[in-house]
């Protein structure tokens, strides 16, 4: 969530930064219910502190045995009926005002590129070369049935379309990836693991960014109200809601594996094939909260860490920076990682890494000290995945297929697969 203030002290900049994103709004509403409300406010404390006053002087009167004249007290309860209503009013506005920002995107970085949607993303720089094979590829759903590793069919015969099953080694690959990813973020970044529900409530998912605009790509069990996560990033931007974080308490580095879950609303046809684009897949994320005055050095720390992945793992991969028509509701800057699927022969997104900067915070009142006497300020929040479990699986069965139909294991792998080769 924006500021108020900064709307109502820089209108223009806010709109000029949304056209940027593609987005129209005028902040007429905003601005005339926010002076309507502190109107209100000014009235309201006039009226209470002209009750206070009066209270006070009735009290003296009567402890000194004076009459109080009737009328008096009958123009107090006025009084308090319109300092009553107007507490009412101003809760409402407030109310109203909050919905409005809550639908307000966050204002992209100075430094992101200017553009309508992914075509207009500039490629900062690929890792790598894309390999050259001397026989035939196979996509992963071939691959995957082949060795009996992924089942399509019957995934859809659970769930339906967008749904699959990993079966023998498949599984264990997919286990061993997570656990290695894991482990690598936590002794070699410095992440905190943990373990966070996969159910939330509706004020966690509001927290996050996700409501009220994306409901719609949502699973909810309207009975109990409870939201199934789209990520970790959810449950872990409401890890600490409503707490004052000391600045020795900064930066928190936390990273976790969860399944996701999401209402894919894909063009029809686009991607329908294998498992690249369903509605639960397995994902580690990462995730930091920090000083805002080091936040942008923290995203590219971020995203170097994203890129070890993907490194140790050999695969050949590319970064891409999100343009303000790209990146997404929370998001001020964005970087996407993109892995190359041999298979496929296409580019995959695995990552994308983001500075939220404060708009995370507002939603969620996190906030934090920068000394003992500071009054407290929002802290900056930051994202990203470490990685998408479904796409790097594509990208080694793709990518380590053999000319004789085995799939090789990457050699960081196989101490958590304990096979060299899937055949």
């Amino acid at each position: 969530m924006i500021s108020i203030d900064l709307i109502r002290n820089n209108p223009q900049l806010v709109i000029d930064a949304l056209a940027n994103r593609g987005e129209s709004n005028s902040l007429e509403d905003i601005l005339s219910l926010d002076e309507s409300r502190r109107k209100n406010i000014i009235e309201n404390d006039e009226l209470k502190r002209h009750r206070n006053e009066v209270s006070k002087s009735i009290g003296e009167r009567r402890a000194n045995g004076q009459d109080v004249d009737p009328s008096e007290i009958e123009v107090m309860k006025t009084v308090g009926e319109k300092i009553s209503s107007l507490d009412n009013d101003i809760k409402e506005l407030e109310t109203t005002i909050n919905d409005l920002l809550s639908r307000i995107p966050n204002l992209p970085d100075t430094q992101v590129p200017i553009g309508k949607d992914e075509n207009d993303n500039p490629i900062t720089r690929q890792h790598g070369e894309i390999p050259q094979y001397s026989f035939a590829l196979e996509p992963h759903w071939d691959i995957g049935e082949r060795l009996d590793i992924i089942d399509l069919p019957r995934g859809a015969k659970l769930s339906g379309s967008r749904f699959y099953s990993l079966k023998g080694l498949g599984s264990k690959l997919e286990r061993a990836l997570i656990a290695w990813m894991l482990d690598y973020h936590t002794d070699k970044h410095g992440y905190t693991e943990v373990s966070v529900p996969y159910m939330v409530r509706q004020d966690i998912i509001f927290g996050s960014g996700n409501l009220p605009k994306f409901g719609d790509n949502l699973y909810h069990d309207h009975e109990d109200d409870l939201w199934l996560i789209p990520t970790a990033e959810v449950p872990i931007t409401g890890l600490h809601k409503d707490e004052i974080l000391e600045m020795s308490e900064l930066p928190k580095y936390y990273v976790a594996h969860t399944p996701c879950f999401r209402r894919e609303q894909a063009a029809a046809g686009r991607d329908t094939r294998g498992i690249k684009r369903v509605h639960q897949f397995h994902k580690v994320e990462m995730y930091k909260i920090v000083d805002p005055e080091t936040s942008n050095q923290e995203l590219y720390s971020l995203l170097n860490d994203a890129e070890d992945i993907c490194k140790e793992l050999g695969l050949t991969y590319r970064i891409v920076q999100l343009c303000t028509g790209d990146i997404s509701f929370v998001s001020a800057k964005s970087f996407d990682i993109e892995v190359w699927a041999a298979g496929c022969e296409e580019w995959l997104e695995v990552s994308t890494c983001s500075n939220c900067t404060d708009f995370q915070a507002r939603r969620t009142s996190l906030r934090y000290k920068p000394d003992a006497k500071a009054r407290p300020q929002f802290v900056h929040t930051l994202n990203g995945s470490g990685l998408a479990i479904p796409r790097i699986l594509i990208a080694i069965l793709e990518n380590y297929q053999q000319e004789d139909g085995t799939i090789l294991i990457p050699e960081v792998l196989r101490p958590y697969t304990g096979f060299d080769t899937i055949s």
